[in-house]
């Protein structure tokens, strides 16, 4: 399986790094699946970066396998719908940036991608307009909605495809809202999807 990310996809994200210009196609960026931490365990700072920051975003599950997916029957490849966290090591990240070396380090390290339960998307309503939000300590840190995605899941599905084939398992994680931030041993991360407690995991 294949997780697969779009960076800079909600514009007040965008601003709160620095990105000013709007991307004209999705941005995307890959993790292995050894990123994955499933079923809420605790999530370990690893020793190689001081500023790792969490990035709650919107993800979907794959269902069946596709190549050169139009966007109009895009809704026919994914059929559940969860929250995730891209972990990023961010001074990783800045290092990399400036001497123009790939982002995989410090997306991809081990655990950066916890993920939640998925839920049927029949139960959502409208997939274009879900509201998520993370709680740290208690304190709601990040809300958003999928209305305010630059590419919604149809397009990003259709981008992806004519350069990956999708197959059955792959996730796609869809771009996180403005409010990232750093977390530190002891920090409870709590993330909800339509007002539904999607997980609960500590920091440690």
């Amino acid at each position: 399986m294949k997780i697969i990310a779009v960076g800079w996809n909600y514009a007040e994200h965008n601003k709160e790094l620095s990105y000013k210009e709007l991307p004209k196609e999705p941005v995307i960026f890959m993790k292995p699946d050894t990123a994955l931490l499933r079923e809420n365990k605790s999530f370990y700072l690893p020793d190689f970066s001081e500023d790792v920051q969490y990035e709650t975003e919107v993800v979907f599950h794959i269902c069946k396998m596709g190549k050169n997916i139009s966007e109009k029957f895009a809704s026919r490849y994914y059929d559940t719908v969860g929250m995730g966290i891209d972990f990023t090591a961010r001074d990783l990240q800045r290092k990399f940036k400036e001497t123009g070396n790939p982002w995989e380090l410090c997306k991809g390290f081990d655990n950066s991608a916890p993920i939640s339960e998925f839920i049927p998307k029949e139960e959502l309503g409208d997939l274009n307009a879900l509201p998520f939000s993370l709680d740290l300590n208690g304190k709601t840190v990040q809300q958003g909605t999928t209305a305010d995605m630059i590419f919604n899941i149809d397009t990003i599905i259709a981008y992806v495809s004519r350069f990956f084939t999708l197959k059955m398992g792959d996730l796609i994680f869809t771009g996180t809202p403005v409010g990232v931030g750093t977390v530190k041993i002891g920090d409870r991360l709590e993330g909800y999807l339509k007002g539904r407690k999607m997980f609960d995991f500590k920091v440690e």
